[in-house]
């Protein structure tokens, strides 16, 4: 049995990088839909159907619980994944729930009424897919009270980021940074929405300012996932640590910026 990482490109790679380092005797598998990257862009329909094809090519690996690290999935396909398709011994987490608990200071499993919290003015930096589903404020709402988000779409960036193009995405980080700002002059926190933008954290965080806090996925999601497995021990590799990696798109390109991506040799196998 492994653990599934999902995303829609490579972008989810942070996270693997993030989980792996807290987590090195479990196994993963991590696929990348990079035939069809990225799903920022898509309906969510569309994003839906590709992300379950993708996970029923997991299952195939023995991933009982697979991780969508794809905000754009976890927007528009985890709720109807989870409460419509999943067989009960199968599970598949999303992606937002460590940064809201992260942001809330409350744990998923408190159901008590929303209340306020300390941070009041959030941006939201993610895919114009993920930024139209809203579910990110849709879930915020149920754990806290008074915090405006303002919601800034990143085009562009995740293809700057796929293609290795750093000076493209500091240019447009910083484009959308400064767009942002002219919605939100001062926001108190930023949510970096998509699993690339670890990526160009640094140069978020200079744009943003020093005053700004900036929640990042990779290290909340690998902290997360280790709480839940300690909490069900049953979904644990219990086998020899072995790391698989497996794309839609051409395995050589793929493992080229896949090895560029994490600094280190990657080699991804054919769907």
């Amino acid at each position: 049995m492994a653990i599934g990482i999902f995303d829609s490109g490579l972008g989810g790679l942070t996270v693997l990088d993030a989980v792996t380092k807290k987590m090195p005797a479990e196994s993963f598998v991590y696929m990348g839909d990079n035939l069809h990257a990225p799903y920022g862009v898509r309906d969510s329909s569309k994003v839906y159907d590709l992300t379950i094809k993708c996970i029923e090519r997991m299952w195939d690996e023995d991933c009982d619980l697979i991780i969508l690290a794809c905000n754009t999935a976890s927007a528009a396909a985890l709720k109807k994944i989870q409460e419509e398709w999943l067989p009960k011994n199968k599970r598949v987490l999303g992606v937002f729930v460590p940064l809201i608990e992260s942001l809330t200071k409350r744990n998923w499993g408190d159901n008590s009424p929303p209340r306020e919290v300390d941070v009041q003015n959030v941006a939201l930096f993610a895919t114009p897919s993920t930024v139209a589903s809203r579910a990110f404020q849709r879930e915020l709402a149920f754990r806290a009270i008074g915090v405006d988000v303002e919601s800034q779409a990143c085009g562009g960036l995740v293809d700057a980021i796929e293609d290795g193009d750093l000076i493209l995405a500091e240019a447009l980080v910083r484009s959308h940074v400064d767009a942002l700002k002219r919605k939100m002059p001062q926001p108190q926190a930023a949510i970096l929405g998509c699993t690339h933008y670890p990526l160009m954290e640094e140069i978020f965080r200079d744009a943003l300012g020093k005053n700004v806090a900036v929640y990042s996925q990779a290290n909340l999601v690998a902290e997360s996932l280790l709480d839940y497995l300690d909490r069900h021990p049953n979904l644990s590799s219990n086998n020899k640590p072995k790391n698989i990696f497996i794309t839609t798109g051409d395995p050589v390109i793929v493992s080229m910026r896949a090895t560029q991506f994490l600094k280190r040799s990657v080699e991804f196998i054919s769907a």
